[in-house]
Formats: C-alpha cells, sequence, structure tokens
C-alpha cells in the first residue's frame, strides 16, 4: 500500500501537482502582448489568442489538452469520487416522465427509461393506450451527444418537425415525420438558430427563421446577423422554400413567430436582445400576397401574442405594468393601411420594408389587470386564460374567462413549480408537471370544466424526501432591499456554522429560479450538504422592476446581492467560509466569476460553469450581441467604465489567494464561446498565490448545456462534488 501511494504522489507530481499542503503548479500559458485602448483607457489582454476556436487552432486545442490532463488528473485522485458517481448513478436510474400533451387526435409524452442519455418521445392513441416510439435521439450517434431539440406537430397531427442539435451547439438541423407511419421525409432545413416551426392550418408547410450559411470557419464565433423568415412547404427542397420577411436595413433584428388558432394570421415579433420588448407585425395568411402590417411600431414594452378572436388580438404586456397584464387590441382599428403591393417573385413575396400609410397606434384595451404576483406565462385552452404566476418565486396559476372574469386558481400539493398548461382553445384537459427542491416530479391531468388534477404518474427516485426541509427566509442587501432565499437541508442539520453549504444564483435576463429538482443536488444533501439558492434583482421574479434593477449601471447589485447571501447564511450558523461553496452557470457564471474576485476571501470553493467572463468583448461573439439589453456595452463609455469595475477576467489581482476553483466549460459552446473560460483561468493560474487547486474542465463536444447527455451529467456532477469534497473538507465515506 505504501508502494502504491508513493506511485500515485509521484505520478501525480509530473503532471503538475505536488504532495498534499503544498502549493500546486500548472503547465504555463503563453501569454502575448496585446492592450485594446477603450475610450482613453489601456486595456491588456495578455491571453488573447485563447479567443481563437479549438476547432481550428492548433494552440488553443493543445493548450485545452494540457489543462485537462491536469484537471482529470486532479479530480481522479479524489478518493471518495468513484462512491459519489455510483451513488448519483443509482439516483439518476428511475423512470423520467414529461407531461402528456395532445398532437391531433393522439397523445405524445417524453419519457427516459432512467440513463438513456437522450428522452424518448412516445406516441398513443388514447391516454391509457399503448405507447409507441415516435423519435429516439439515442440512435444518432454512439457517445449521445446528438440530441433532439423543439418539436411541432402540424394542426391535424400528420407530421412532426423536430430539431436536431450536434454536440450542444445552438445551430439546429430540423427534419420531419410522418407520425402515422414513423417514416422519415427527406426535408432537411439547416442554418436554423433561436427558431421553431409554425405550421399553416393546411397542414402542408410551417414558418421558420434562419440565417444564411456561414463562411467556412465562422460557424461557432462569428456574431449571427441577418435573420428571416422563411416558409417551407413539406416534401419540397430548402432551396425552394419562400422568403417571407427580411429586414437587411436592420442586420441585428431577430423574429419571433407564431400563428394565429383559427389559421388566419401569422404574427411576427422582432426583437434586438433579450429584453422582451418587441415590435409585432401581422399578415393575413387568407391572402397569399398580402405585406406583413405593422401593428407595434416601438421597442417599448412586451407584447407577447396569446391568441385572438377574428380581428382582436390579445398580448401579455409590460406596458404600464411591470409585473405584467393581458391586453385586447382589434387591428381592424386605425387608419387603412396603404395598397398592397404584390409581389417581385414568387420566392421573394415581400419588401424589405413594410411600407404603409402612418396611422394611429392601435387602442390597448385591458382585459385582465396587473396582479400583486409576477405573470410569467399566459394561454388560451379550454376557451380561458390559464396564466402562471410567481409568488415569491413560487408557481401561482389562475384561470380566467374570455372577458377577463377569474374563474379559479389551481391548487399545488406545496411549495414548487408547476410547467406546461398548453393545449387549444377546444380542449378539456390539459396536462402539467410539479416538483420542488426534495419532491421528484409527478404529472397531472387537469379537468379545464372542473378544476379538478389527477395524478398520472409519480417519480420513484431511491431517497426519501421526508428526510429534508425546505425553507424560504428573506435577508437583506447591501442597500437595505429584501431578498427571497429558498434554503433546502435535512431535518436532522444543526445549525452550528459548520454544513457544506453550495450557494447557487443566477441573477439576470428576467430569468427566475424556482423550486426545481435535481437528482445531482439530492446526492449533495445525502452528502450532509446545504443547498441555497436566493432570487437576485436581475432576475425576473417581481418583475420588470426587479430586472432592471440588476442591468447594465445597476449590475453590482446583483453581486451585492449574493455577497450578502453568503454573509447571512454565515451569521446565522448555516454555515462557515471554510464551508461554503459558490455556483453558477452562463451569466451564473459570470455573478461566480464576478463575487471571486470582489470577496475572495468569503467562500472556500467556487465553481462558474460556461461564464461570460471578459465584460469588453462578448458582444463581438455569435449572441453575445444579444446581452447588451442586459450588460449593456463596452462601446458606451459610461456602460465600459462599469463593466470593466466588474468583469471577472479583468479584475484578477496579482498576488491574490483566491478560492479553490473549477472553471466548467465545453468546446462547442457557441452561446458563451469558451474563450471567455480558457481566458479566465489562465489568467486566476497566473495571478493565484494560494494552496488551493484553480483547475479548468473542458468538456468535449458538447455545448452550453442543452442537449448534454446522462452519461455526461453524470460524471460532471461527480466531479463538482469530488472537488467540493475535497476542498471544504467535508466527511463522505
Amino acid at each position: 500500500m505504501k508502494t502504491l501511494v508513493m506511485g500515485l504522489a509521484c505520478w501525480m507530481t509530473t503532471l503538475g501537482f505536488a504532495a498534499a499542503g503544498d502549493r500546486m503548479s500548472y503547465s504555463p500559458t503563453k501569454k502575448i502582448d496585446h492592450v485594446d485602448e477603450l475610450h482613453g483607457v489601456q486595456v491588456p489582454d495578455p491571453y488573447r489568442w485563447l479567443e481563437d476556436d479549438v476547432r481550428v487552432s492548433t494552440d488553443v486545442a493543445d493548450w485545452v489538452a494540457a489543462k485537462n490532463k491536469e484537471t482529470f488528473a486532479y479530480l481522479g485522485s479524489i478518493p471518495q469520487r468513484e462512491a459519489i458517481k455510483s451513488r448519483l448513478t443509482e439516483l439518476w436510474n428511475y423512470e423520467k416522465y414529461g407531461a402528456p400533451f395532445k398532437a391531433g387526435r393522439r397523445y405524445c409524452y417524453f419519457k427516459n427509461d432512467g440513463l438513456q442519455n437522450q428522452s424518448v418521445l412516445y406516441k398513443l392513441d388514447s391516454l391509457n393506450g399503448e405507447p409507441s416510439v415516435l423519435i429516439d435521439p439515442n440512435a444518432w450517434s454512439k457517445d449521445g451527444t446528438v440530441a433532439l431539440g423543439a418539436t411541432s406537430f402540424s394542426d391535424d397531427g400528420r407530421y412532426v418537425a423536430y430539431s436536431v442539435a450536434d454536440a450542444g451547439s445552438d445551430w439546429n438541423t430540423w427534419r420531419i415525420i410522418e407520425v402515422a407511419t414513423g417514416r422519415l421525409l427527406a426535408d432537411e432545413l439547416r442554418w436554423v438558430k433561436f427558431s421553431g416551426a409554425n405550421w399553416t392550418p393546411d397542414n402542408k408547410g410551417f414558418f421558420y427563421c434562419r440565417y444564411d450559411e456561414p463562411l467556412a470557419g465562422e460557424a461557432f464565433q462569428k456574431t449571427n446577423l441577418n435573420q428571416k423568415v422563411f416558409y417551407h412547404r413539406v416534401g419540397t427542397a430548402q432551396s425552394e422554400d419562400v422568403l417571407v420577411y427580411k429586414r437587411p436595413d436592420e442586420p441585428t433584428w431577430g423574429f419571433g413567430l407564431k400563428v394565429s388558432e383559427d389559421g388566419r394570421y401569422l404574427v411576427i415579433n422582432i426583437w434586438k436582445g433579450t429584453d422582451d420588448k418587441y415590435r409585432v407585425l401581422y399578415k393575413d395568411l387568407t391572402e397569399p400576397y398580402g405585406m406583413p402590417i405593422d401593428l407595434i411600431e416601438n421597442f417599448e414594452s412586451e407584447y407577447s401574442f396569446i391568441g385572438n378572436d377574428g380581428t382582436t388580438f390579445y398580448f401579455v404586456t409590460d406596458l404600464d405594468a411591470p409585473r405584467k397584464r393581458i391586453v385586447a387590441i382589434d387591428i381592424a382599428s386605425g387608419s387603412p393601411v396603404a395598397p398592397r403591393q404584390e409581389a417581385r417573385a414568387t420566392n421573394d413575396i415581400v419588401s424589405e420594408k413594410t411600407q404603409q400609410a402612418s396611422r394611429p397606434l392601435p387602442r390597448v384595451r385591458e382585459v385582465i389587470a396587473q396582479s400583486t404576483e409576477t405573470l410569467v406565462n399566459a394561454d388560451i385552452v379550454g376557451n380561458q386564460f390559464v396564466l402562471t404566476y410567481l409568488k415569491d418565486a413560487k408557481t401561482q396559476v389562475k384561470l380566467h374567462a374570455i372577458d377577463g372574469k377569474f374563474v379559479r386558481e389551481v391548487a399545488f400539493p406545496g411549495i414548487g413549480t408547476a410547467a406546461g398548461f398548453g393545449g387549444k382553445r377546444t380542449d378539456t384537459e390539459t396536462f402539467y408537471s410539479f416538483s420542488s427542491f426534495a419532491t421528484p416530479p409527478s404529472t397531472f391531468r387537469f379537468d379545464l370544466l372542473t378544476g379538478e388534477s389527477t395524478l398520472l404518474r409519480q417519480a420513484k427516485v431511491k431517497f426519501n424526501p421526508d428526510d429534508y426541509l425546505v425553507e424560504q427566509v428573506f435577508y437583506p442587501s447591501k442597500d437595505g432591499t429584501k431578498v427571497p432565499m429558498f434554503i433546502t437541508r435535512k431535518k436532522t442539520t444543526k445549525l452550528d456554522g459548520t454544513n457544506p453549504t453550495l450557494l447557487y444564483a443566477y441573477g439576470g435576463f428576467a430569468i427566475s429560479l424556482t423550486p426545481s429538482f435535481s437528482v445531482s443536488r439530492v446526492a449533495w444533501l445525502e452528502m450532509g450538504g446545504i443547498l441555497a439558492i436566493p432570487n437576485l434583482r436581475g432576475g425576473g421574479e417581481y418583475g420588470e422592476e426587479w430586472h432592471k434593477a440588476g442591468t447594465k449601471l445597476k449590475k453590482q447589485n446583483v453581486f451585492d446581492d449574493f455577497i450578502a447571501a453568503a454573509e447571512w447564511l454565515i451569521a446565522n450558523k448555516y454555515t462557515s467560509s471554510k464551508k461554503l461553496a459558490i455556483q453558477g452557470g452562463s451569466n451564473g457564471g459570470l455573478l461566480v466569476g464576478a463575487c471571486l474576485t470582489q470577496r475572495p476571501d468569503l467562500y472556500a470553493a467556487c465553481l462558474p460553469a460556461v461564464g461570460v467572463m471578459d465584460m469588453l468583448r462578448f458582444h463581438k461573439f455569435t449572441a453575445g450581441r444579444f446581452w447588451v439589453d442586459d450588460f449593456g456595452s463596452a462601446d458606451n463609455p459610461e456602460e465600459f467604465k462599469a463593466l470593466l469595475a466588474y468583469s471577472p477576467y479583468h479584475n484578477l489581482k496579482p498576488n491574490t489567494k483566491y478560492p479553490a476553483t473549477l472553471v466548467t466549460t465545453a468546446d462547442t459552446d457557441d452561446r458563451v464561446v469558451p474563450g471567455h473560460s480558457f481566458k479566465f483561468a489562465a489568467r486566476l493560474q497566473e495571478n493565484h498565490t494560494g494552496d488551493a487547486p484553480t483547475l479548468i474542465r473542458i468538456e468535449t463536444r458538447a455545448g452550453h448545456g442543452a442537449g448534454k447527455p446522462t452519461a455526461k451529467l453524470i460524471e460532471e456532477a461527480a466531479d463538482l462534488w469530488a472537488f467540493l469534497v475535497k476542498n471544504l473538507g467535508m466527511d463522505v465515506k
């Protein structure tokens, strides 16, 4: 045994790791003499070369290989890792059902048998009928990295269009299957991103959005510009698709599409970024050569189309309502538009700009007023508005008649998150799922006539939910703002300041963190960990005012809220700095990176995932330009000053003792390009003077997170928890 231990220690040293108690060393990362001048400020960027695409640059590929070799050697040396992985695998191995939904006369649902890399789409003729496989993405690749994205069924249920994502990329390819026979059609639509498929009522085709094919080597890094709206007819080549709308004079505009349930109108939402502020157009589909007509001509408010009664359109809006309300707009009101123009060609039926006479803005009629809760979703199902609200980040669902009159509230079995409630106007039933931090998902049928919920399935996970306590507290941030926080722990946990605690948050883009079930977090709780999730400003939990309080020049509020959560947990004896870890992904990765640089003394470990780490250059890659709504832009002098003040990459300081850090990213992430994490990790290793490890784990054939196969999810979770077990000094057998 002594020989084995000595041999392992020597082997680790050759990979850059010293014996326990000594400071770790790392393979060197070259620096270049690169300096940008922005608004008169000299900004060094010595690791700019790490922005190059790993698929193209041999230097970057070699760096990735060297860093992964160091990281996986360290993680593999942690004695508890295999036991953690074994327990994660056991927990993950349960049947996972999605809520059923109607597709024509059939029902469909997603199911994962347990450890399948991807969930399978099933069809059945009746709710209690025998299911059969419709789409099984597990057959598409051996390693499970080719995933099923979105699905869209024709109104009659004859066809399903579905998107395929390879290695986690945002680029999707759309295909079509004939549902009854399972026959895959020859149709293949490429270079689609940020788009669904919206069928016409004749079931012969659908509208979708795509970009031009990028030049060689630019697909995964170049900014996405000039999205266009097309119509695809089933059974034809993509080259024959009809161009419906484009705006080459506005290359940054993107488009959201929805065909009204009566099949009369195509509604086009125009967006510029991540804020829900839309221009709105509509096209009368009964007139093939009719132009899309402007309805909302500015980007001042949200207008999300729900449905219509003839020329009366219903929208969710935040106009004069930061927590949102339902309004109606009669599109027949206002001055008549200019005469329609004939098409220039059958494959270019719309001019580059909508041309029409000026007319007054349409009259907005309130249908359902703003509530004290925050409206987050609305549908018309069973001829009722089904409205999903958040009450202190917990789901609340209310039904209203089309005239706005309140009908009932849906009762749920405790504090948690409900999702689903889709369907058509003629339906008498809908379906939803419900879960919480310590409550595995259950699926329900909801009777829209009686208001009764019927349990269909309850997940059977190999743990006891009754052993755990979920509570919600409110703590003061730096400026006195009250911030809610969910805390989950074993009922037997003593609040003596010695508990390993994971503090996870997001705080951006109006995204709300609600109580939801996670197998990997169950493993963390079983190991004696506490899970704390605060609802920071920048999120959508309390509407647009809460969101805006954490954006652009006010972004520091988000970091202050997170730091205050850590301080509250310590002050109230949940944990201590030596036992506290912080975690977040994407914008949450930025959150962890910023808080790591601002308060490195406050935590023992940091887990920033796929984070936005260079706040001066994020807008120069792929979808990054959309985030200017939340972050601001370094092109603006005032916003540049604010961004530079917290940008994680730029605020790492020499000769500083940083917490143990495991940066995670993926080589195919074309949402937040991996160069962000590469540069941050390189500079962190350069400046760190403490004994704690600062490592980067780079997943291969994976993207920002969507579609990641189960096998990779388990491996990653095992690595994260093993890293925390070692660096928080947890006593885990």
